[in-house]
């Protein structure tokens, strides 16, 4: 079975070009969005092919699969590398992917069975990518899409139950986990936490034990703490009015750990606490839905 035609030309153009020259906007660390890490189509390396390396060895090098490599390169699709040759070389395993005319980025996630916001900060956070880069995906070169392990895949590790509630009293969740439209810009925006509705100056609590990782203003979070918990947990706590805790601090179930404010950038403009759960990946912190977290 052969390549269809538009992904073998988005390949080539990889191979041939290099991605700074078909994506002129991903040539630099300034490509990332806010406090999103680089694109990651923005992270490739060049490896030049020495004498005595194959395409497994250089694979394992990079700590990828070869079909990955393959993918990236499409005059490898018989297995053989070239000494001298130079080669396209992804910062993890996945595809680029075009985005077809008439599909949202979105729809793409959905497509290749990746979470958005995963997705979402992979590509640095942009709003409306027309070529994407898609973790987790082994590229097979006759053109089939298999599932391969994910670096962001937590489903299958073994980690510690984490539950609790950050309010004394459960309150109206007033922007929820997902995919959501502003209602001042009517903008789709991916929200990485939840929203619960509460007075400025409520006590926020510490939903589970952990370590203070950081507690101090961070950008549209406006002031923040957040949590480090055992198994690989994360817990933040955001646009508060004042923090009560240090970094390093140790901290019990439902410690004190700040006040509801209004810092930051709110999504709303009714007081909240801006609370997320994120769980550690290769690709960094990933935002779970805190729905399934939380409990009184």
């Amino acid at each position: 079975m052969t390549l269809p035609y538009r992904q073998l030309f988005l390949c080539s153009l990889v191979s041939a070009l290099g991605l700074a020259s078909i994506l002129p906007g991903l040539s630099s660390a300034d490509a990332a969005v806010g406090d999103c890490p680089t694109p990651a189509l923005s992270r490739f390396q060049r490896h030049k092919v020495a004498r005595g390396e194959t395409l497994e060895s250089i694979a394992q090098r990079y700590n990828l699969v070869p079909t990955t490599i393959i993918g990236m390169n499409p005059a490898l699709q018989n297995g053989a590398v070239a000494v001298g040759s130079v080669l396209q070389i992804p910062p993890y395993n996945g595809i680029v992917v075009e985005v077809p005319r008439g599909q949202t980025w979105r729809q793409v996630a959905t497509r290749y069975k990746v979470r958005a916001d995963t997705l979402f900060e992979v590509n640095g956070c942009q709003k409306d990518p027309r070529i994407v880069f898609v973790p987790g995906i082994n590229w097979s070169p006759n053109g089939s899409i298999t599932k391969s392990p994910s670096p962001t895949d937590t489903s299958t590790q073994n980690r510690v139950s984490l539950a609790g509630y950050p309010l004394a009293q459960v309150t109206t969740v007033v922007l929820p986990y997902g995919w959501q439209i502003n209602p001042a810009t009517n903008e789709v925006f991916f929200h990485s936490g939840i929203d619960l509705l509460a007075t400025v100056s409520t006590p926020v609590e510490a939903i589970a034990p952990g370590t203070v990782a950081f507690a101090n203003d961070q950008g549209t979070y406006g002031k923040l703490v957040i949590i480090n918990h055992s198994g690989g947990l994360q817990s933040r706590y955001a646009q508060l009015d004042s923090i009560k805790v240090t970094v390093g601090q140790k901290v019990k179930e439902g410690a004190l750990l700040g006040t509801v404010g209004t810092s930051g950038k709110p999504t709303s403009n009714q007081p909240h606490l801006h609370f997320e759960v994120r769980s550690s990946s290769s690709l960094g912190w990933v935002a779970e839905d805190p729905k399934g977290y939380l409990k009184k």
